[in-house]
């Protein structure tokens, strides 16, 4: 049972939204009746990604009259990752939770969710384990993509791409997500040595719309991945391996140049025409570049830390009743359920 504070909110369920008009009424009467018998004190944090139907103005409305609302609304699209890192931003719960507008994660999986919290662990990561999605278009690539992620960057999970997580709010908060990394979320979040475990949750099949993802994300999936991979080994110490890479062209480079100075002037072989005289010359030339770029990368690497990051989102407004900015949310009375499976 996670006990409810009289001077704080403990729970902010942030929730991207992207063209979803036809599911946010739904969503948000679900939303309300999973948490709304607990004994916890929380807020619903809708982001809307620069729709381009009327999900703005339904949520507008709904956070006129609703004092748990606050929707923050962006000038354009800036995609599902700068939607997440501004639902971080604006949350203000000890908890935070993210779910899909899309109504295909349950809200009632998160009281269940909440209570591993309680017991220690720092992140849940859901894992649709009986997933309603087909299976060439979405499954298959999504097991490829969760193998390859666990292989290369250590943290196993199996479900890399279910956005129905829970976590403390100063891991949120730590967080600085860009290009397509909110499913590297449990990734970016093992670098500051938090506890992660995961449940499955519930996955039912799309009900309004289309869905925005499909095999098409995944070069750019794949990209992020190395960019991850480089932050996580190198992003405090890129000479080690820019470095490395430049030493050992370099020494490649000067012995073959060393090898062909022999043959030149001890066996008097011609060199104009033997490829191994341009090699050796290239090589050379590389590991030079190699070693530059690691000292500009460490140049950067210091600046990246000791300077203001920049935002990767600009907000056009954000919108809460006026209740909530006169008064402290009402506690609202739950019971966390039972603890979701663990694999």
């Amino acid at each position: 049972m996670l006990e409810a504070r009289p001077s704080a909110l403990d729970l902010s369920v942030v929730i991207p939204c992207y063209n979803e008009e036809e599911s946010v009424d739904r969503l948000l009467e679900e939303v309300h009746a999973a948490l709304k018998p607990t004994g916890l004190r929380y807020e619903i944090v809708l982001v809307d990604d620069g729709s381009r139907d009327k999900t703005f103005p339904i949520l507008q409305q709904h956070a006129k009259t609703d004092p748990a609302l606050t929707v923050v609304t962006f000038r354009r699209n800036f995609g599902q990752t700068a939607a997440m890192q501004a639902g971080f931003d604006h949350a203000r719960g000890d908890i935070i939770a993210t779910i899909d507008a899309d109504l295909q994660n349950d809200p009632k999986d998160i009281p269940r969710l909440l209570e591993h919290i309680h017991q220690g662990y720092d992140m849940v990561a859901g894992w649709r384990a009986d997933r309603k999605d087909t299976f060439i278009n979405r499954r298959l690539p999504s097991m490829l993509a969760n193998w390859l992620i666990s292989w290369i960057t250590g943290v196993k999970l199996h479900d890399y791409g279910c956005t129905l997580k829970v976590m403390k709010s100063e891991v949120a908060k730590e967080l600085r997500l860009y290009g397509e990394m909110h499913r590297f979320i449990p990734v970016v979040a093992s670098w500051q040595g938090v506890r992660i475990i995961e449940a499955k949750v519930n996955h039912r099949a799309r009900m309004f719309g289309t869905s925005k993802y499909g095999i098409g994300r995944t070069i750019r999936v794949v990209l992020d991945l190395m960019t991850v991979r480089f932050i996580q080994s190198y992003l405090a110490r890129p000479m080690q391996i820019f470095g490395l890479a430049g030493f050992l062209c370099f020494m490649a480079g000067a012995v073959l140049s060393a090898y062909l100075a022999v043959q030149k002037l001890v066996y008097g072989s011609p060199l104009a025409e033997r490829p191994l005289l341009l090699l050796g010359v290239l090589l050379i030339v590389v590991g030079v570049q190699l070693v530059s770029l690691g000292l500009v990368a460490d140049v950067l690497a210091r600046t990246y830390f000791e300077s203001q990051k920049k935002p990767s989102y600009y907000v056009r407004q954000v919108v809460r009743s006026e209740a909530t900015e006169s008064a402290e949310p009402a506690a609202l009375a739950v019971n966390v359920g039972a603890p979701g499976q663990l694999q």
